[in-house]
């Protein structure tokens, strides 16, 4: 048998005794996970013009193409007026139906709290063929403000979940001690309530922001003509084949919704934590 399949043999033997079957496991599992990702990733820096396995050197000219295609700035501007309004409005909503719903009782609460949240189960293609049903039964024309008055559907649900979670931690006697004191309902909601609320309230927008710059299905019913997110430009841009300036696109996505769902789960930890 030759030397350096036996060293290697040896060496894969020697890993295989320090590592356990759980931390083997893990790296399947990672593996299967983030590998598509990893080789994604990696081909945005092949040079080749065809989206190819053959490696044909390192380059970053498809980074360079993508900031130089002013359609993806359009499409990208489009993305972030949808996502800041649609997050913006159901951030305030969502906020006053989760305080309502933890504070007030009322006839049919708990059915009316599982209606509320039930978007979070329902398919997005179900939301989206149903948007598109409900405006044209309407007669509404579809637009930009469609797409946000739809995506304020999971939005609404992802950040009141979110605040309720926050709401069954807190101090009920807080509030109650600001009003013994003399402050108005509004008041102690604002100056009490609200700053404790803020890292729920945050960290949920930004799922909720990160959840609608990557919505495909839902922007694709109630779009029409008159707006062109991002995911449907990209989606049109594939239907022939991935092209390599889609990598490295796709590579900024990932990124960028890693580090927002990241700052998320900072915020969200940090509300917890100085709640001990």
């Amino acid at each position: 048998m030759p030397k350096g399949f036996l060293t290697a043999f040896e060496g894969l033997r020697a890993l295989n005794q320090r590592l356990p079957w759980q931390g083997w496991l893990t790296v399947v599992l990672y593996g299967f996970m983030y590998g598509p990702i990893l080789v994604l990733a990696v081909y945005s820096f092949n040079d080749s013009r065809r989206y190819t396995s053959v490696w044909r050197g390192f380059s970053l000219r498809w980074y360079e193409a993508l900031f130089q295609d002013t359609r993806i700035f359009r499409a990208l501007q489009d993305t972030l007026f949808i996502a800041v309004m649609a997050v913006g409005i159901s951030a305030v909503v969502g906020t006053l139906m989760a305080i309502g719903l933890s504070k007030y009782f009322f006839p049919g609460k708990g059915l009316y709290r599982g209606v509320s949240y039930l978007p979070l189960i329902i398919p997005d293609i179900s939301i989206g063929v149903a948007t598109l049903v409900f405006l044209a039964s309407m007669a509404i024309p579809l637009s930009i403000w469609t797409v946000i008055a739809a995506h304020m559907v999971f939005c609404l649900a992802y950040i009141a979940v979110v605040v309720s979670s926050r709401l069954g931690s807190l101090d009920p006697h807080l509030e109650e001690a600001a009003l013994d004191l003399g402050a108005t309902p509004t008041q102690a909601l604002i100056k009490v309530l609200l700053p404790q609320l803020m890292p729920a309230i945050v960290s949920g927008c930004l799922l909720a922001f990160v959840l609608s710059i990557d919505d495909l299905l839902i922007s694709s019913f109630t779009a029409g003509g008159g707006a062109n997110p991002l995911p449907i430009e990209i989606f049109s841009r594939i239907r022939n084949g991935v092209k390599p300036d889609m990598n490295a696109l796709s590579v900024l996505l990932i990124l960028a919704s890693g580090m927002i769902a990241a700052l998320a789960e900072y915020l969200r930890y940090r509300g917890s934590t100085s709640q001990r």
